[in-house]
């Protein structure tokens, strides 16, 4: 039997860190579990458009500070500042704490593993043929800078009776390699034959010297025009 990890939890602490970042003791820890998964779950499900990677939650003291990482930051933002100001008095409904918003924008997001596996997941269930899609977004990640990429799809693929595995692999990925900046993301596309899901594993270089903040840092100068102030 094969026994494989998830590429970013072996990697925490080596050369990424969590997406949630504080520290609570006894009956708060649940608390504040509860709270995050559903902001998180809040965010994701009513910003679709805005092409959204991740959502970081730092609390330090009485604080919420709410990082949302999109490759549509405008969609979040709206005209004048308005629809992010709703989205924060939501927000600060769900949470005991003041929030805070930060949105960073993802200045390429075709080397992004969530959002590569989000696009192929829209394209399957608009019926595009799966292996156009795949090859497609391996093309323009390797165009813009990734040094290897992997995707895997697996389900009823092209509506054939018996469900399959299909992967294809661009440059190199070295999973056994803790120092590498290996981005992971799954989706699920709901097309009309059942789920498929889709697995991309995507290379970026490697990060020399162990320190958890780099994949933040590295993150932000390859792909961000800078954070836009908090609210």
């Amino acid at each position: 039997m094969g026994h494989k990890s998830n590429p970013i939890g072996l990697r925490l602490q080596i050369n990424r860190t969590w997406d949630s970042r504080w520290y609570a003791e006894g009956g708060d820890y649940a608390k504040l579990l509860k709270e995050d998964i559903e902001i998180r779950k809040h965010i994701i499900s009513n910003l679709p458009q805005a092409a959204i990677s991740k959502v970081v939650i730092e609390r330090p003291a009485k604080l919420c500070r709410v990082s949302i990482y999109a490759a549509r930051p405008g969609v979040i933002i709206g005209k004048k500042g308005a629809d992010i100001e709703k989205l924060r008095a939501k927000l600060a409904t769900m949470t005991d704490s003041e929030v805070k918003l930060n949105i960073v924008e993802i200045r390429k997001p075709e080397i992004d593993a969530k959002l590569v596996a989000q696009g192929i997941a829209d394209q399957l269930i608009r019926r595009v043929a799966f292996r156009r899609a795949m090859k497609r977004a391996m093309q323009s990640a390797m165009r813009l800078g990734a040094e290897g990429i992997k995707i895997m799809c697996g389900g009823r693929l092209g509506g054939a009776e018996i469900a399959r595995v299909e992967q294809y692999r661009e440059g190199r990925v070295p999973l056994h390699t803790l120092r590498a900046n290996i981005d992971y993301a799954e989706a699920e596309a709901l097309t009309a034959y059942g789920i498929i899901g889709i697995k991309v594993w995507v290379f970026k270089g490697e990060i020399l010297g162990h320190d958890p903040t780099s994949q933040d840092r590295l993150m932000m100068e390859s792909q961000t025009s800078g954070v836009r102030p908090a609210r």
